[in-house]
Order: C-alpha cells, then sequence, then structure tokens
C-alpha cells in the first residue's frame, strides 16, 4: 500500500503538574545581517537516574491552551501542565564564550558566521548504557604509508571531456616514460586534473607528446591516431604528519586532500578493471547479471571509500548492485522494451515516444563494417520508417534513400524498412543509423526511473542475509588483493583482510503506555515488534461524519461495505469511537474522473449532515493506480480541507487483521490521536526533554529522480506539538529551486506594503503552533536533519542554525532556546554483523543484529561526536544502521541521553507496532516531502521553467506549491 512504506505507530496522555519556573536574563539583540547572540544557557542538566515522581493531578485535556498572538511571551509563564523534575538551579551568565556548548554552561555561547571558525561538537565521551557485546563491521584497517605524498596538475590540450580517454592518455605516458622521465615511479590519476606520486618526479614541469590509437575503430580496420600535449607541473606536498594528528584525535579539522590522495590510489586499479561509477565498481564479471526486464539487467559490484575513524584509516567495502542496459542487438532491445514483436507490425505513436525517450543519450556501435565497430550516441528517432528517409549525397544536393546508402556503401541489405532509424550526431548534421546495423554498447548505467517489475527484481539481487553479505564482503577483498596492488605497495599502504570487531552495547526497548480501559495498559517490545491485542489507543479520536468512495472497478458494493464494516470496527476494537455507518453510501467512480467524484462526495456528505463537513473520507484504489492517489492526495489536501485513507484492492479483497489494525492506527494520528506514549515521557523521566519545555524537529529535502532536471526539490519540516510526550508532529512542506540542499523557507522576510517587514517561514511557524497546542513556549529545540552528506555539514549547519535563530529572534527579540542540530544518515555503506551467526541469542529472526544496538567507538570519526544505531529488527537482507552525526550541541548531551532519547524515539513511530530504523520526526518529514511533489506534478506537465516551489516573496523562478488546509496542517496528514 503506498501510504505504508514501513508499518508504524504514535500516543500520548496529557497531565498537569507544576515545574520550576525558568526565565533567562534578557540581552540585546544583535543587530546586523548575522545570526542574534544566543543566550545563556542554564544547566538543566540533571542525573538521569533522579526525578521526582509526577504529580497525581492528571487530567486529560483536549482543549488548545495560549493565545491567538503569534507572539510567543517574552517570559516564560509558569505551565498549564507541567511536569515537576529534579534540576539544578539556572545560574545567570557572565561574559565569555564557549565552542559549541560543551563548556560551563554559564558563559554566553556565541555562534560563528563562518565555517573557518566553526568547529562541530567534540564527543562527549562514550555510551555506558546497555549490554555490552562484540560485533563485526565491514571496515578494514589501512596502515598509513610513510612515504612523501606529492600532488601534480595535469593539463591535457586539446580538452578532453572524458575520464576514461584522460586516463587511457596517462596510461600511455606512464607506459611509455615510467622508467625514464618519471624516475620509475608509478602515479596515481584521479581522470581529470591531479597526479600523484609518492616521492618526487624528477621535474618540477614538463611537457609529453601522447599519441592515442582510438580503440572503437575496430581491430582490423583504419585506425585513428590522435596527439595529445600533456604538461605535469608539480603542486603540492601532502601534510601527512597533518593526517597523523587527526586521527589521534590531536587536531580537529581533517586533511581531505591527503585522504583524497590514499582513496584515489586504493581506487586506481580498480578503476582499470571494472566499470567506476561514483564511489563503487561494477562488472559482468563478479557475478552473472540477472534480467531485470524491459531490456535492462542488474550488474553485481561493490562500494570502496577510505574513512578515518578511531582505529585509524580504516577501508569501508559493501556491496553494491546496479541496473543496466543489457548489451543487446538494438532491434532485441526494442522489442524487450514494448514487450511485442517489432519485425512485423508498425509501431504506434505511444510505441515511437517510448523507444526515443529510451534510446537518448545511449551509446550504440555499429555491427555492419565487420571488425570496424564505430561507436556513437543515439540522440533522437527518426519520424519516418527507413524505406522512406533520404538525404543529400553531395552539393547538389543529389538525394540517395538510405536503404540505397547501405547497400550501395556497404553491401548491407536492411530487412526492416518500416522501423525507424535511429540518429546519432547533432541536429545539423544528423546522421541515421538502422536499427539492426546497431548494439548497445555494454556497461552503461540506466539512471532513469525503473518500474515496480523491474525495482522487485532487483530487490531480489540486493537483498542478502547478513551471513551471505559478510562472506560475499571478505570475498571481494580477498579478490581485489590489496597486498598484490601495485598502486597500494607503490605508495606504502597496507589493508588488513579481516573485518573490524567493534564493542557495541544493546539499548533496552521502551515501556510503553496505553489507554488504562485496556486489558495491558503498558507494554514492554520484544525485540523491536509488539501488537495491539488487549490494548487500546492511549487517545482514540472521534470519527462521527465518514464517507467512502469506490475508484476499483473490481470491487462490488457489498465488498466495499463489508471492508469498511471490518473496518469500523477495528477503530472501535483499537480504542476509537467510529461511526458504523458512512453519511452517504459508498459512491463508486472511475478513475479518470478523480476531481469531479471527490467533490460530488464532499458536497453530498455536506448537505446530508446540514453542513458539518467530513472527518474522514475513506478511498478504496484499484491496486495498479497511475496517478489517482497523487491526485487524490492533492485534491483532497490543498483544495478540499480533507483527511483521507486509501486502501488497495488487494487488502479489501482478503480483509487482514494485522492489516486492519495498521490502518487504524494511521487513521487515529491523521485525526490527531495518539496510539501509544513513552511511559519514560508522562512521567517526565526523559533527559533534556521532560525538564523544560522542548520541541522536536525533523527536517528532509528530497530531490528529483535523475533526467528531470527542471522539476524543484522538495523541502520538509515536522515539529512536535505536545509536550512532554513529544509523539504528535504537525508537517509543512515548500518546494525550492532544483537540486538545492539547504532549505530556504525555515526562516524567511519579505516587505509589506502596510505592514513593513513581515517575518514568516516554517520555523516561525511550527513554534507558534506549538505555543498554541500546549501552552508553552519551547526553550530547547532538538533539530533532526535527514539526507544531508559529509560534504555539505558545514554549509548546511551555518545556513540552518542561522535560521532557526533568527526564526526565533522574530518572535521575541531576545528569544534564543538551547539548540542541538543533529544530521541523520541513511545512505552510508557501513554494515554491522553479529560476531558470532550461530549465536541466536545475539541476532533476531532475520539473522541481523538485534534492535537497539548501538556503535560510538572505534569505526566512529575520531573527534566528533557520531555513532551508529540500529533501532529497529530486521525482516529480510542485512540490516543498514542509521548514522547519527551530533554538529552542534548547546544542551550539553552525554553519548547515554542523546543514544537513548533516539532509541527510545524509535517506537513511537505512528503507523505500526514496530521500531523503527530511523528517528521518527525524520522519517515524518521524509514522508511530508514525498507527499508534497504529489502536489506539484499537474502543474508541472506544462510548465517549461524551473517548476514549482516557494521561494522567499520577491524571488522567482520556482512556483509554490498549493497551500495546504488549515485543518490538514494540524494533524499527521502525510501518515
Amino acid at each position: 500500500m503506498k501510504e505504508s512504506s514501513e508499518q508504524h505507530l504514535v500516543m500520548k496522555n496529557h497531565l498537569q503538574n507544576t515545574m520550576n519556573s525558568v526565565q533567562r536574563a534578557p540581552k540585546t539583540a544583535q543587530n546586523g545581517k548575522g545570526p542574534p547572540p544566543a543566550h545563556e544557557p542554564h544547566n538543566t542538566k540533571q542525573p538521569h537516574n533522579q526525578a521526582s515522581p509526577p504529580s497525581k493531578n492528571r487530567g486529560r485535556r483536549r482543549g488548545r491552551g495560549g493565545r491567538k498572538s503569534d507572539q510567543l511571551d517574552v517570559c516564560m509563564r509558569p505551565s498549564s501542565r507541567p511536569c515537576t523534575v529534579a534540576h539544578k538551579p539556572v545560574n545567570q551568565a557572565s561574559n565569555g564564550s564557549i565552542q559549541n556548548g560543551h563548556g560551563s554552561s554559564g558563559m554566553e555561547m556565541g555562534f560563528p558566521t563562518s565555517i573557518k571558525s566553526l568547529n562541530f561538537a567534540p564527543r562527549p565521551g562514550y555510551g555506558q548504557v546497555g549490554t555490552k557485546c562484540i560485533v563485526k563491521a565491514n571496515h578494514f584497517f589501512a596502515e598509513l604509508p610513510d612515504k612523501d605524498l606529492n600532488q601534480y596538475d595535469v593539463t591535457i590540450t586539446p580538452e578532453v571531456a572524458s575520464r576514461k580517454v584522460n586516463r587511457a592518455i596517462i596510461a600511455e605516458l606512464v607506459r611509455l616514460y615510467k622508467e625514464s622521465d618519471l624516475g620509475m615511479r608509478l602515479p596515481a590519476y584521479d581522470g581529470r586534473k591531479s597526479l600523484y606520486t609518492a616521492g618526487e618526479l624528477p621535474f618540477a614541469w614538463k611537457e609529453f607528446t601522447i599519441k592515442l590509437v582510438g580503440e572503437e575503430d575496430g581491430i582490423n580496420g583504419p585506425k585513428r591516431e590522435r596527439e595529445y600535449k600533456v604538461v605535469l607541473k608539480f603542486v603540492a606536498r601532502a601534510n601527512m604528519h597533518h593526517l597523523g594528528q587527526f586521527l589521534a584525535g590531536k587536531c580537529a579539522d581533517a586533511p581531505q586532500e591527503v585522504l583524497q590522495i590514499l582513496d584515489i590510489v586504493l581506487r586506481e586499479l580498480s578503476s582499470k578493471r571494472y566499470c567506476p561509477i561514483g564511489r563503487s565498481f561494477f562488472s559482468p564479471d563478479i557475478r552473472a547479471p540477472q534480467r531485470l526486464g524491459d531490456g535492462l539487467e542488474s550488474w553485481c559490484g561493490f562500494y570502496q571509500s577510505i574513512r578515518p575513524t578511531q582505529m585509524g584509516l580504516s577501508l569501508n567495502i559493501d556491496m553494491a548492485s546496479a541496473a543496466f542496459i543489457e548489451p543487446l542487438p538494438v532491434i532485441e532491445f526494442v522489442a524487450q522494451l514494448l514487450g511485442k514483436d517489432v519485425l512485423s507490425r508498425p509501431l504506434s505513436d505511444s510505441d515511437h515516444v517510448k523507444i526515443k525517450k529510451a534510446l537518448r543519450g545511449v551509446k550504440v556501435e555499429v555491427t555492419h563494417r565487420g571488425n570496424v565497430r564505430r561507436k556513437y550516441r543515439v540522440s533522437g528517432l527518426t519520424s519516418q520508417p527507413t524505406r522512406e528517409l533520404v538525404f543529400p549525397v553531395d552539393d547538389n544536393l543529389t538525394m540517395k534513400s538510405v536503404v540505397e546508402y547501405f547497400q550501395e556503401m556497404y553491401s548491407f541489405t536492411i530487412q526492416h524498412t518500416h522501423l525507424p532509424c535511429l540518429q546519432v550526431g547533432n541536429q545539423k548534421k544528423a546522421n541515421y543509423l538502422p536499427m539492426e546495423a546497431c548494439k548497445i554498447v555494454e556497461g552503461q548505467r540506466y539512471t532513469k526511473r525503473l518500474n515496480e517489475r523491474q525495482i522487485t527484481a532487483l530487490l531480489k539481487v540486493t537483498c542478502q542475509r547478513p551471513r551471505d553479505r559478510e562472506n560475499d564482503i571478505l570475498q571481494t577483498v580477498q579478490h581485489n588483493a590489496y597486498d598484490e596492488d601495485p598502486y597500494a605497495k607503490e605508495f606504502g599502504i597496507n589493508i588488513s583482510e579481516k573485518l573490524a570487531s567493534v564493542e557495541a552495547r544493546i539499548l533496552p526497548a521502551p515501556w510503553l503506555k496505553y489507554h488504562d480501559t485496556g486489558k495491558e495498559k503498558d507494554c514492554l517490545p520484544q525485540v523491536g515488534q509488539w501488537n495491539m491485542m488487549n490494548k487500546k489507543m492511549i487517545n482514540g479520536m472521534t470519527v462521527s461524519r465518514w464517507a467512502c468512495i469506490n475508484f476499483s472497478r473490481s470491487v462490488q458494493e457489498s465488498v466495499a461495505r463489508g471492508f469498511c464494516n471490518e473496518l469500523a470496527q477495528m477503530c472501535q476494537v483499537s480504542g476509537m469511537e467510529f461511526h458504523p455507518e458512512p453519511v452517504i453510501p459508498i459512491y463508486s467512480a472511475r478513475s479518470e474522473q478523480v476531481e469531479k467524484a471527490l467533490k460530488h462526495v464532499y458536497h453530498a456528505s455536506m448537505n446530508r449532515t446540514k453542513g458539518k463537513e467530513l472527518e474522514l473520507l475513506l478511498a478504496i484504489l484499484p491496486d495498479n493506480n497511475g496517478s489517482l492517489y497523487g491526485d487524490l492526495k492533492r485534491i483532497c489536501e490543498t483544495d478540499l480541507g480533507l483527511i483521507s485513507q486509501c486502501c488497495l484492492t488487494k487488502h479489501v479483497f482478503k480483509i487482514s487483521k494485522q492489516y486492519l489494525a495498521n490502518v487504524a492506527l494511521k487513521i487515529n494520528v491523521k485525526m490527531g490521536g495518539r496510539n501509544t506514549v513513552l511511559l519514560d515521557a508522562i512521567s517526565c523521566r526523559i533527559p533534556l526533554v521532560s525538564d523544560i519545555p522542548t520541541i522536536i524537529f525533523g527536517a528532509d529535502v528530497t530531490h528529483p529522480e535523475n533526467g528531470e532536471d527542471s522539476s524543484p526539490s522538495i523541502a520538509a519540516v515536522v515539529a512536535s506539538q505536545d509536550w512532554p510526550e513529544v509523539t504528535k508532529y504537525a508537517g509543512l512542506v515548500c518546494a525550492q529551486a532544483h537540486r538545492q540542499e539547504l532549505i530556504q523557507d525555515l526562516y524567511k522576510t519579505w516587505q509589506d506594503p502596510v505592514r513593513g517587514t513581515i517575518s514568516g517561514g516554517m520555523i516561525r511557524d511550527l513554534l507558534i503552533s506549538f505555543r498554541k497546542a500546549t501552552g508553552q513556549k519551547p526553550l530547547r529545540i532538538i533539530f533532526y536533519r535527514d539526507g544531508v552528506s559529509e560534504g555539505q555539514f558545514y554549509q548546511v549547519l551555518l545556513y540552518e542554525l542561522d535560521a532557526i535563530r533568527k526564526a526565533c529572534a522574530s518572535l521575541e527579540p531576545n528569544y534564543q532556546p538551547l539548540v542541538t542540530f543533529i544530521v541523520v544518515q541513511k545512505r552510508h555503506h557501513t554494515r554491522l554483523f553479529a560476531n558470532n551467526h550461530r549465536d541466536r541469542s545475539s541476532t533476531d529472526k532475520s539473522g541481523n543484529i538485534l534492535p537497539g544496538t548501538v556503535v560510538d567507538s572505534k569505526i566512529c570519526h575520531p573527534t566528533e561526536f557520531d555513532f551508529y544505531l540500529c533501532s529497529h529488527a530486521g525482516i529480510q537482507g542485512t540490516s543498514r544502521p542509521a548514522h547519527y552525526h551530533v554538529l552542534w550541541d548547546e544542551n550539553n548531551f552525554t553519548a547515554d541521553g542523546i543514544q537513548s532519547l533516539i532509541n527510545n524515539l524509535c517506537y513511537t513511530y505512528a503507523r505500526c507496532t514496530r521500531s523503527v530504523s530511523v528517528v521518527p520526526p525524520a522519517y515524518y518529514a521524509h514522508l511530508a516531502a514525498f507527499r508534497a511533489r504529489f502536489y506539484m506534478e499537474p502543474e508541472m506537465q506544462d510548465s517549461s521553467s524551473t517548476g514549482g516551489g516557494t521561494k522567499a516573496a520577491g524571488e522567482s523562478g520556482v512556483r509554490p506549491l498549493p497551500a495546504l488546509k488549515e485543518n490538514v496542517k494540524r494533524v499527521m496528514f502525510y501518515c
């Protein structure tokens, strides 16, 4: 089901206690463009085992506290439902500064305004909580070279765009001059502008003339020879001492240039043996390719990257798979692509479009010239069949048909003249190549979107049990034979052949609280799982007015009615008040009339209920529904203001209790309810969350797929709307410039002709929303940022932390809550394996490490605050632990504090009764960003510019998304 990529769950209970009032000493806001200064942090840290018991005066509160002004109180008012928690008294600040919150908490925290003055949060120590164990990681210790590493600038004339040709030129230079001019050095080359050696070359500057024979002109045919001038010029010597100091933890800045050199050295041999793509290498020889359908196949390969860690340099090796275009004769590829015989039937217009789209940019080689295998890149497809194509053969514009030309020039008879020709070259001088005279060149990665069948086939290839993956990784290391690698030898790098053994801990699962009217009032998950049997949602919502619309022709009304009855009963059993009958009879409609059908049901329901709006719309969709799902969500959430729940036909026919229970969980949170909460949260026992009002943000940016050059990127930010439970999250979305990673709309200002400068943005709006929902002003911010690569850490932190501070200061001049900024990464290649696969007590059912396994030593950063956490139980394949990197921490979290908080939050995901692999606010932000792409697509089809999005007022180029309806914004509509 589209709405359930991973199945999950959420919760809450209101309580009223008293809390020590916390106040800030006002300070003058900073003027100018830089971020306003942070306030003095009061020391809110408490012993992790100390918390006064919660007040007995508990009351469930459905109302929303707080005034309707969009300004927060200057000083925090006494809480309307606070927690009483033992904590140290507030210290008033003295002048001074600390780095990143890890000094005396009585000093003012300055925020750097440039990368040069920015240091990430240092590691505050190592975690101790949990059951200690040993795991293995796919990191291989790399011994540092003791040689000087030298960099030379490479200039090739005429300039070459292809790395492959560049490499061929330098390989020929080394072959010719290694023993003479190069002084027996074996250099490593990055394929572009830099060449590296172990020790100096005998010259500081030298020019070489290199002749290269065109390899694509065949074996026995005439070969084209090209001449290149290559200039090598000494640039710099790498600082190996700096790297040693960094790995020893004695300096904070990583010597990126040295790491880059070592990475290139260890990639040099594989670049020659295999097909390099990004940081991975692929080959059909590693494992036999598997067909994916429609002319594609999967190639097996491996990922390789050198990383600085606490154990020294580490080579990270992982298995990889990717889709490649099958090296078929073009006619055979087209037949597979269309799924029909193309030799006897003419092509339709839609066939023509599909072929053109699939082959544009693909390299083909001709097969009609014997050993001469010239290669061309396809630029298009002729609109006419081959038999109708003619072209001028001389300056007198003497015309000749393509069929005649190939017969006379190559004695090649074109058999299938009803097919179009491939166009190669540019439009001004396009050449025609008959399909039957071409074959697709091997080794071309397929970068467009895979269909569902291809994705399923690829997952079957990539999905390996942990033991099998570990064995394949070890075999890859042995096969690569780094001890015999001439480049590794030249540079003095030794690679271990053993997986790193790492100390780990298994964090305990948290207790979950359910409603007191259920047979089970609380629950302790086992191996990352639990169920709803004998339990009731802690805040079950009421659904009095609902309707159902059936878009599936195969589902009869009686079947749909039976499904709706079962779902209504499950919602009631789970703890909701759910009216058994829809307000109007189930309405059947065709998929292509989605807008008309939705508006009919909306208005018919309003008429029946005398103007009261629908609370919920159930929609039954065909299993393959194309754009229907996206269209429905866009219309409901941006036009009608309807909360909807979609169900696929296959689930309607096969009614499973587990499925119904998961749908009930989703409906409850979409209606504003909570399914469960952490017992520690309602007992006010969560360090650095329970003590003062805390808001937790999640943020993500999703980018369009490869090939979509004009579509905007979508940013989403969610924020918790309840405290101390932190389980309900409101979400906001916006479009921004294509592939822009920095979130542009976190904070923005614009000029209003009447009101002057107006402040806005997603952070500001969500802070106001929190204030209205809880009656509290957040005094602590925990910000989880998903989707950021290591190379963007500094840039994202500087820009987005600045936006957070400005958003806070715009609400009150002196309002600066303490911020902890954490990057969440899933797209990495570290895998953790059980130390002993036969020991059932150390693995889950899938053979993966147990949920709660955390690693913060040996394979982690030498000095910064990062860790790997596998918070979920595996289902199939090898689990991928999430990597958390604390970039900024003014709240002075301990390692145990942040690790336990994240692990516990992973049990509060709203859509199922399993712990999830990524902290829920980051997960929700990803879901919200994915949902928002549906809002944009219909408008984008007629847009020739950069597409839809929302930039700050006055900026152009990105079209705004349609606004969410207010009632949709307030709930977890994206679940």
